[in-house]
């Protein structure tokens, strides 16, 4: 006999409708993400040190120091400090008057330049441009400050004197060594638009190497010393961009065309790669703040933070086995320098990890 079809469908339907759903695919974890390509996270800076805020954190040349800028406690403006890996030695290298920024050590570890102007600390002078392209175009502008009185200063550790080593009217910091330690490479304001320049280590000869309008910033050497990368806001809308030269400034040429800020790279010491912050626009809020490898040609680049939190200002060590960075990860109310051992290159710039 023919069992009516409802009774045939009843036992299937509650099979059908008491299965279990499949569970939707989890995104990974971010700490799995990271965990390729860096370890053994550690925070270097702290409130507890009287530091209210931190960043911007290089390592000498043997390793053993890191210079970086910070708030002292209850302070407005950064002071230039330097400290010991281990978190000992802490110790203030500027005025504690004025604002700074930008330190650099000396090849041979023996001086350290960054920018100050505590000898003449006019009002700060804001990049009106880049904001008011950025708020016609509803973005937010990355802001920061122009002191019209920085001047480059070289401080030396062997008698704890401070000796002002380019000075000329506007803004000059931004200021870095060469490998040999004969050059200083910097920006400047002093011919109205922000541009590159490069000077002796004592300050002398200094000659401009950019010469398109636009802001230029943040320039370091190529560890060849042959070249230099910084970044430019070209287009005028405050996104950012990463760009080579040579010394001369004869063979600019653009790495990054993105529609997001582009900030900060530094060179890995093979020479190969570079690491940067780049700021992606997610929602309205501000943008999202994360490090990113690129390929010295711009060929390739590969995300290498994913933590929620600002990651920023990112430097390798000399040998290229640690990243230092500053980050406002681990729920932190004001950002702080961090450290970790990092793997995803061999120091002769092999690619040990990738994007899958």
């Amino acid at each position: 006999m023919t069992k009516p079809l409802s009774t045939v469908l009843c036992p299937l339907l509650v099979v059908l409708f008491s299965a279990t759903p499949p569970a939707p695919a989890q995104k990974p974890d971010y700490r799995q993400l990271e965990a390729r390509w860096f370890r053994n996270v550690r925070q270097l800076t702290s409130v507890e040190m009287g530091l209210d805020k931190a960043g911007e954190a290089y390592f000498s040349p043997d390793m053993k120091r890191i210079s970086f800028q910070a708030y002292p406690k209850g302070g407005h403006d950064y002071q230039i400090y330097v400290m010991n890996i281990d978190g000992t030695g802490l110790k203030m290298v500027s005025t504690g008057k004025g604002a700074t920024t930008c330190s650099f050590f000396s090849p041979d570890g023996k001086r350290l330049i960054f920018a100050s102007n505590h000898l003449d600390p006019r009002p700060v002078a804001a990049p009106k441009a880049i904001k008011k392209a950025a708020s016609k175009a509803g973005k937010h502008d990355y802001r920061w400050s122009f002191y019209p009185g920085m001047d480059i200063f070289e401080y030396t550790f062997a008698t704890g004197k401070l000796r002002r080593i380019v000075a000329a009217p506007g803004y000059d910091a931004e200021c870095a060594f060469s490998p040999d330690g004969k050059l200083i490479v910097f920006s400047s304001m002093r011919d109205g638009d922000q541009e590159i320049y490069i000077c002796n280590a004592d300050g002398s000869n200094q000659r401009r190497i950019t010469r398109v309008k636009g802001y230029d910033g943040g320039p370091f050497f190529a560890p060849d010393g042959k070249h230099i990368v910084y970044r430019s806001d070209r287009h005028g809308n405050g996104n950012m961009q990463i760009f080579v030269n040579n010394l001369q400034g004869t063979a600019e040429k653009a790495l990054t065309d993105a529609s997001c800020l582009h900030w900060c790279p530094y060179w890995h010491p093979s020479g190969k790669w570079l690491i940067y912050t780049k700021g992606i626009h997610y929602t309205d809020r501000r943008p999202e703040y994360d490090l990113y490898l690129l390929k010295a040609d711009g060929s390739e680049e590969h995300r290498v933070t994913f933590d929620p939190a600002f990651d920023g200002l990112p430097v390798f060590s000399p040998d290229g086995k640690k990243l230092m960075w500053t980050s406002k990860r681990n729920g932190l109310k004001s950002s702080q320098v961090f450290i970790a051992d990092f793997l995803g290159l061999s120091p002769e710039g092999k690619l040990l990890v990738t994007d899958q």
